[in-house]
């Protein structure tokens, strides 16, 4: 009988609303419902009674549908959960599934059925009880009612709060076949699929979308109001968008279906127990353990972490790196130590990645832990992103919803005036009712939504042509925003690979003559042996592959690399790797050649910094343990008398060049070391007494375009950051040769050091090295933080930047938040940052009001990425599991390329915007002025408007392509900017007033008679006054087009673009045809658009009030869009006293204390936190964050 579970606070069983996910970006609040039969047929009643609006209702209102059916319940009785996800508000329903499962089931969320919940006192009676495991499946992720907790968690794998220890230990030997089973019911199939919806389901989705029924109802009522051929273009036109829209999903859904099959079907080889069985891997738990094939090539199914041997994976379809990485065995370092995906990602294999080699010792088998399956793996997570995008939370939006309720408040307005029009006239109900629904098709467009995306969609096409793809479409017109871009370093600002340099051995903690040409030291000096076998190369089709830090390092000493066997078999009892010098003579028995066989490898650890090999010289049996690092990083595990007294000097002097420095390192092992205790010792006991043998100096080139492109950036007023995990002196160096610092530029070093007193402070010095020239703000007294005097006072000018690593950073964070601020606004370089710092940092920015960008490389900084506005990863992929946008060009000249495309799509989504509710607007006053002459437009008429005109524009103003040179100036992002309500009341009154004057200039006419209908119930369409209306309301449509057509600078010119330009000059002269020559030579073209004929003379004056409406609006536009007076008025009528974000108000701070930070000024901390969170400088080292491990590229086991 199974272990009996914790019960859950009596508190928790009546609760009925939870959060699950809390803390993450999948954050929701669930509800607990269960059916109430009562509740469920007065729905059904009511609904049939109202013509089924209600179940309309409730398919847009999920809500609504359960609370009308359903009751709120506590959550474990819960037969159906609401589910509200915090951050983009979507509402999902789902179905609570209970299974029957056995007393062997996992004992948090096996539910006795017998026992309630409440009850624990049967609990503890010896009666066998039935067991039910109730959980819900919500966005593709399973959550079960745990029985511990209370409520329902998400079921994880082995990748949550187990020790590494643990994991060998517990499944070192895999699971049995009956606890498979239970695992199989509690995490389901190892699947990751994606569901082709039936074109009958697309269809049902598509049309009872809120837009097409509103279209449906206009349709209705345009039929009911004899509208015929307006009614039946809109079906025709409906339709076909209908087929489109189901055409791209269903095409969608299939692209996505069949990139997941292809790598997720297929048999494996598992261990359970004793027993070795072939699988579907459909079948695999948490906890299996896979053996991968000895021929290597294979795709993995799930996420596993190596328990022996190693392996040589391709995770381009992952991450786009298109250089192998080396897989090693899960170290145990240290038993308390938490298994983590990320961190441990060296050991860990993930679903969909292509194994490309395997290597064992011995005759093990190379053997791999499941640890997560399904959506829970890597890959899942990547599907899931494209799936639920992230939702933006942009200005833009955001008001384009304000602005449609103020034209409903519109519409509101308008429909009163219609009702007392047309009751004051006697018309009958059926008309008042036509013409009351009417103004609402008229205010609120049903195009609306659609013109709205028209620029992103264009811009989308435009980007993927140059190579830069996007699975978030609203983030376009956020890159139109970007105020600070965040660079990585290595791979992105500069080459992937390094070239060599040099080498600086040191013989007796003395450094000797710097070596270029690594072919000039002895074959048995250790340092070149060092060289030739520390690193993590392999050989793949006679081509050496791994790391181009290593492959440089390796083929400069000119040694040879032999592996036993071929591709597709290269296992060996003892020796897998020979390192060799290349023979030029021949040997006897007695003078044998040098050759180094590596034994053992302990890859490269990020939390680590290193990498270290054991060698066996196969002229005896000795063992040499090899090790290479970061210079800070090995100097700690090296013999200190090794070390010479230049050794910080000498690293100084080279990372301010720009220069990688790696440090290498040895110990001769002791004799009575053999092969089993080789195999055996642990990575701590290895890397420890070391003998350092000197500096290996790499040179890290500058990709060609960075610099222009950098300087691009800065030309656009646009904030450069550099966030890298290298040594901050080679940041710094970098960041001067691309120009993110002006050589002219002064850098100021924040550091954390701990004064004498054991006070913990931060220092500022100038990057040049004067160590009397700096200022301290340390926490004296553990009480408040002040200004050390120092001989001279640093000036934080518009000029300086401050540098600082992630130690320093930490202690910023933790100890001196009021300093953030200003530390962020200077901030240029952040060296020595983990992913986790990265992804923070980028986090700080955006609460200091910043739209931040992040571009590095999708495998080393996916947090970053991910957490900011515009993450863009360049990798060979389409698409990424890091970021919204993937660009293949390699280099940053992608920034700005999507900054300007970004730019372009915000200015038309503007532009759109505003022609669309002037559209509606012209529109309203249109029909009002007509409504109250007895009159109205005709069929043909709104059919031409709404489709020949209107639509045209709004699909073709969004062709323009973008502006070739990037500006200080950033477009707007809010719609209720002072400059575009301006822009758009203006025009209004303009518009206004051009009907108004034709209709006074019309009835000035002798000639003229108003129309009298016969009855209440008549509209006479064929009249002067519509004639008149019609053809200056189709100018003003085309007009205004053309000024809401904005170029330079984010736009080319509207005539750029040949397609719009020949729709605006070919309506305008068809146009123009109607209002001069409609019934030339033949009047078909007057009765087709029932036009009334009038005189030359009153053609010319309406011809003039067009020309002069156009003059008005094209100044209206130019005043609002020069000059700043609209944007001082507009702060006067707001009241408006400064900048309202953060940044800003910093920068200004700044700029009024020119002199921070000076002499004795203080900084108070709260005594209470000062106490209890202040740390030593030792203590901020131990709990430092994993080191960025792809910014250490020398280091990479890829």
């Amino acid at each position: 009988m199974m272990e009996r579970p914790n019960m859950p606070p009596s508190s928790s069983l009546r609760m009925t609303r939870s959060v699950i996910e809390k803390g993450n970006e999948d954050e929701s609040f669930i509800t607990g419902y269960r059916p109430n039969i009562a509740k469920t047929l007065l729905c059904h009643l009511v609904s049939i009674v109202l013509c089924g609006i209600p179940y309309l209702l409730a398919h847009w209102k999920p809500k609504w549908r359960l609370s009308g059916t359903s009751s709120i319940c506590p959550l474990w009785q819960a037969e159906k959960v609401l589910i509200k996800h915090k951050e983009s508000r979507d509402v999902y329903i789902v179905d609570v599934v209970t299974v029957r499962v056995s007393d062997a089931f996992a004992k948090q969320y096996a539910i006795p059925k017998n026992v309630s919940p409440g009850d624990t006192s049967k609990l503890l009676e010896e009666q066998e009880n039935e067991y039910s495991f109730r959980y819900f499946i919500y966005r593709h992720l399973r959550y079960g009612w745990n029985q511990e907790n209370g409520c329902f968690t998400k079921i994880q794998g082995l990748d949550s709060d187990i020790t590494t220890a643990d994991l060998i230990q517990d499944y070192g030997n895999g699971v049995s076949c009956e606890s498979s089973s239970h695992l199989l019911e509690l995490h389901g199939e190892n699947s990751i699929s994606v569901e082709i919806p039936t074109y009958l389901n697309l269809l049902i989705q598509e049309v009872l979308h809120p837009f097409y029924i509103f279209q449906l109802c206009s349709i209705t009522l345009w039929s009911l109001d004899e509208y015929m051929y307006y009614a039946a273009c809109i079906f025709i036109i409906s339709v076909i968008s209908v087929s489109i829209s189901l055409y791209e999903t269903r095409k969608q859904a299939e692209s996505l279906h069949d990139m997941v099959a292809n790598t997720t079907e297929g048999k494996c080889v598992v261990k359970r127990g004793d027993r070795t069985q072939y699988l579907d891997s459909c079948d695999l738990v948490p906890g299996d353990l896979l053996v991968l094939p000895r021929s290597g090539s294979c795709i993995m199914t799930c996420d596993a972490v190596l328990l022996t041997g190693t392996a040589i994976v391709n995770e381009a379809m992952l991450t786009g790196e298109s250089v192998p990485v080396t897989k090693s065995s899960l170290p145990r370092l240290d038993e308390e130590e938490l298994y983590n995906v990320e961190s441990h990602k060296r050991h860990t294999l993930f679903d969909g990645t292509e194994v490309i080699q395997t290597r064992f010792y011995g005759d093990q088998d190379v053997v791999a832990l499941v640890v997560r399956t399904g959506f829970h793996t890597a890959k899942g997570e990547l599907i899931r992103s494209i799936l639920f995008p992230r939702p933006m939370d942009f200005k833009f939006y955001r008001d384009s919803i304000r602005f449609i309720l103020v034209l409903f408040c519109l519409v509101a307005v308008g429909m009163v005036y219609c009702v007392y029009l047309y009751l004051e006239r006697g018309a009958p109900f059926r008309m008042i009712i036509l013409r009351t629904l009417d103004i609402i098709t008229i205010v609120v467009p049903p195009a609306l939504p659609a013109a709205m995306t028209v620029g992103t969609v264009y811009a989308q096409s435009r980007l993927k042509k140059k190579m830069i793809y996007c699975i978030s479409l609203a983030r376009i017109n956020v890159c139109g925003k970007l105020k600070l871009l965040c660079f990585d370093k290595t791979g992105t600002l500069t080459e992937d690979g390094l070239d060599l340099k040099s080498v600086i051995p040191a013989t007796d903690a003395k450094f000797q003559d710097e070596v270029e040409d690594l072919t000039n030291l002895n074959d048995e000096d250790n340092l070149k042996m060092c060289l030739a076998s520390c690193h993590s190369l392999t050989t793949i089709n006679n081509v050496l592959t791994g790391d181009p830090l290593d492959a440089k390092m390796f083929e400069g000493t000119g040694w040879m690399l032999e592996e036993q066997g071929t591709d597709e078999s290269k296992y060996d009892k003892m020796m897998p790797t020979v390192v060799k010098p290349k023979q030029t003579e021949l040997f006897t028995i007695e003078s044998l050649p040098l050759e180094l066989g590596i034994i053992r490898q302990f890859t490269f650890s990020s939390s680590l910094a290193r990498m270290s090999v054991i060698v066996r010289d196969l002229r005896g049996s000795n063992f040499t343990i090899f090790t290479k690092g970061a210079p800070e990083k090995l100097e700690d595990i090296c013999v200190p008398e090794s070390l010479p007294d230049n050794f910080h000097k000498t690293l100084r002097e080279l990372t301010i060049k720009g220069y990688r420095v790696i440090a290498l390192a040895y110990r001769p092992m002791s004799e009575q070391i053999n092969y089993l205790k080789v195999q055996k010792m642990k990575r701590d006991m290895v890397e420890k007494d070391l003998i350092f043998l000197g500096f290996l100096v790499m040179q890290n080139t500058l990709k060609p375009e960075t610099q222009g492109v950098i300087r691009e950036l800065k030309d656009a007023a646009l904030k450069i950051v550099m966030i890298t995990g290298d040594n901050m002196l080679t940041g710094i160096s970098v960041a001067r040769d691309s120009r993110i610092i002006d050589p002219a530029d002064r850098v100021v070093i924040m550091e954390a050091v701990t004064k004498p007193d054991g006070n913990l402070c931060l220092e500022f010095q100038d990057a040049e090295g004067n160590p009397d020239d700096n200022t301290i703000i340390a926490s004296d007294g553990g009480l408040q933080n002040s200004y050390q005097n120092g001989s001279v006072r640093i000036h934080l000018e518009p000029e300086v930047h401050l540098a600082l690593t992630g130690k320093a950073w930490n202690v910023l964070i933790k100890h001196f938040p009021e300093l953030v601020p200003r530390v962020l606004v200077r901030g240029t370089v952040f060296a020595r940052m983990s992913p986790d710092q990265k992804a923070q940092l980028v986090e700080e920015f955006q609460t200091l009001g910043y739209i931040v960008s992040m571009c590095g490389d999708g495998a080393n900084d996916c947090g970053a990425l991910k957490a900011a506005h515009v993450g863009v990863s360049l990798s060979e992929a389409e698409a990424s599991v890091a970021a919204p946008f993937t660009s293949k060009i390699p280099n940053i000249s992608c920034m700005p390329k999507l900054i300007l495309e970004g730019r372009c799509a915000l200015t038309t989504s503007f532009g759109v915007f505003k022609y669309m509710a002037l559209y509606s607007m012209i529109q309203f006053i249109s029909v009002i002025i007509l409504y109250t002459n007895s009159t109205n437009l005709g069929d043909t008429q709104f059919l031409y408007i709404d489709l020949v005109i209107t639509t045209s524009v709004a699909v073709l103003m969004g062709r323009t392509k973008p502006w070739s040179v990037l500006v200080k100036q950033r477009p707007p992002g809010s719609l209720v900017a002072g400059s575009t309500l301006f822009s758009i009341f203006c025009q209004i009154l303009a518009t206004l007033a051009a009907q108004v004057v034709t209709q006074f200039y019309l009835q000035s006419q002798v000639w003229y008679n108003p129309v009298k209908p016969i009855s209440p119930d008549q509209e006479i369409v064929k009249d002067a006054a519509t004639t008149s209306i019609f053809i200056v309301s189709s100018f003003q449509y085309l007009v205004l087009a053309t000024v809401f057509s904005k170029g330079p600078p984010y736009r080319q010119p509207f005539y750029t673009n040949l397609l719009y330009l020949a729709a605006l000059l070919g309506l305008s002269g068809f146009t123009a045809v109607l209002l001069f020559i409609p019934d030339w030579p033949q009047p078909w073209l007057q009765n087709f658009f029932e036009l009334e004929p009038v005189s030359m003379d009153y053609k010319i004056g309406v011809g003039t009030i067009i020309v002069v409406n156009a003059v008005v609006n094209i100044i209206i536009e130019f005043g609002v869009n020069t000059g700043t007076w609209v944007k001082t008025l507009s702060h006067i009528i707001t009241r408006k006293r400064g900048p309202k974000n953060r940044y800003k108000l910093v920068l200004k701070d700044l700029d009024m204390d020119v002199g921070w930070p000076r002499d004795n000024q203080s900084y108070p901390l709260n005594e209470e936190d000062d106490q209890s969170s202040f740390t030593s400088l030792q203590d901020i080292n131990q709990s430092q964050s994993v080191i960025q491990q792809n910014e250490i590229s020398a280091f990479r086991g890829s």
